[in-house]
């Protein structure tokens, strides 16, 4: 403020508009760190959402089980087809269609881990990835519990307590084959197709019998 010359109007204006622009000046820079402030927020944001989204969908592929077999089945798809020779039955068949469908679901969970997870999941993936090419039968519930507790923890939700008694978890057993689905609903649309045309084709029959006898009524009265 010692600086200023208000001794005419001319130096008053050149004052003022000095600090208009030093004014101007910091407000644009003010706003530009705000703005890159905002877009890394957005931006750190967006990754720990696509984090937790990825972790999440692999928590419910490694975990969705509590009961049956809860080891995952190593077998590649030529040993299935072997077994399958060699049992030669539809019950076979599926079982091993859906152990080589829940390994693949498995295999994948564990690639997102392995790329998402932290040091610890990250271990425990690299592990049981591990023991599937060595063909040995893997178990997922401890890294199930890793991801649990971080996934909650993320959230800023309560930890597990430390009294409750949860059973272990498995992978997801996935449901029957799309196909089969989609064969039968197909099937059963040809079938009611089938029953509407015979339906028309008998309401056609009782239309003509109808018109041959003029009214419908006449037959009753015959009869009695």
């Amino acid at each position: 403020m010692r600086n200023l010359d208000f001794s005419s109007w001319q130096a008053l204006l050149s004052t003022l508009v000095g600090l208009a622009v030093v004014s101007l000046i910091m407000v644009g820079i003010r706003l530009l760190l705000m703005q890159t402030v905002q877009h890394k927020r957005e931006r750190d944001n967006r990754q720990i959402n696509e984090r937790l989204r990825t972790l999440i969908a692999a928590y419910k592929t490694l975990g969705g089980s509590f009961t049956g077999n809860l080891a995952v089945d190593p077998t590649h798809l030529r040993d299935l087809q072997h077994r399958e020779e060699d049992a030669d039955s539809q019950k076979a068949r599926i079982s091993s269609d859906r152990s080589r469908r829940m390994r693949d679901a498995v295999e994948a969970a564990l690639s997102d881990i392995i790329l998402l997870g932290t040091e610890e999941q990250v271990t425990l993936a690299a592990n049981a990835a591990m023991e599937l090419t060595a063909g040995r039968p893997v178990h997922t519930a401890e890294l199930v519990v890793s991801l649990r507790n971080f996934i909650r923890e993320v959230l800023d939700l309560e930890p597990v307590p430390q009294h409750l008694s949860i059973p272990r978890q498995g992978p997801l057993r996935p449901s029957a084959s799309r196909g089969k689905g989609e064969g039968g609903s197909k099937e059963e649309g040809k079938r009611s197709a089938g029953g509407m045309g015979g339906g028309g084709m008998g309401g056609g029959g009782m239309g003509g019998g109808a018109g041959a006898h003029g009214d419908p009524f006449a037959d009753d009265e015959h009869h009695r």
